[in-house]
């Protein structure tokens, strides 16, 4: 196996920078068979690998932009990757966001830079009524499509922020997600570093 674990635009990734992902976070699988322990160990390496990767695309962004996030990344936080944010964003983006500064500095950046239209948060409001009950409302149980009133929902003004904020964190995630897949355009994989899910290999697996 070489030295490296992928050319970002014609420039090694170091093995080491994934061996060390690797010690810091133990196998998720806990296989017994011996072809099964091989083969998740290969696709623990290969997801370690996606998650050093997307923090080296996402330093070179970081700079790029002007961006001066912290230097190092950090693979025990990976340990603290939340369930929720592994169903909301995937496992490899999950603990990329958790191992890699850079990646957070960036999600940030992009977040920052989302334009959430007037019409977009009234319409969230409007058609997500259940989520604006007043706490009087939801003592009394109160069905909102059913018999509530007007006075059983907050205003739009007291819910307005919360919305904004909620919208422009999606906008922000969909902003990451979409540099990413441009990102990764750059990037060779050496052998036994391929993306989990690569089809060319014969334990690709489909996880994000």
């Amino acid at each position: 196996m070489s030295g490296h674990a992928a050319m970002v635009n014609g420039e090694a990734v170091a093995k080491e920078r994934v061996d060390a992902l690797l010690r810091a976070v133990p196998p998720r699988d806990r296989e017994t068979r011996p072809e099964a322990l091989a083969r998740a160990e290969r696709q623990r390496r290969r997801w370690a690998t996606q998650v050093v990767v997307t923090d080296e695309l996402a330093r070179r962004a970081c700079a790029d932009r002007g961006l001066r996030p912290p230097a190092e990344a950090s693979p025990a936080q990976v340990l603290a990757v939340a369930e929720t944010d592994v169903a909301d964003l995937g496992s490899i983006v999950a603990a990329a966001l958790a191992h890699s500064p850079a990646a957070r500095v960036l999600l940030a950046r992009l977040e920052r830079e989302q334009d959430i239209p007037e019409a977009a948060v009234r319409d969230y409001y409007e058609r997500n009524r259940d989520r604006f009950l007043t706490p009087e409302a939801l003592r009394r149980g109160t069905d909102p499509f059913g018999a509530a009133a007007g006075a059983d929902f907050l205003p739009y003004e007291d819910a307005r922020a919360a919305i904004v904020r909620e919208l422009r964190r999606a906008a922000g995630r969909r902003a990451f997600f979409d540099w990413l897949d441009q990102a990764r355009a750059g990037v060779v994989y050496a052998h036994g570093h391929e993306h989990p899910g690569d089809p060319s290999h014969p334990d690709h697996e489909h996880r994000h």
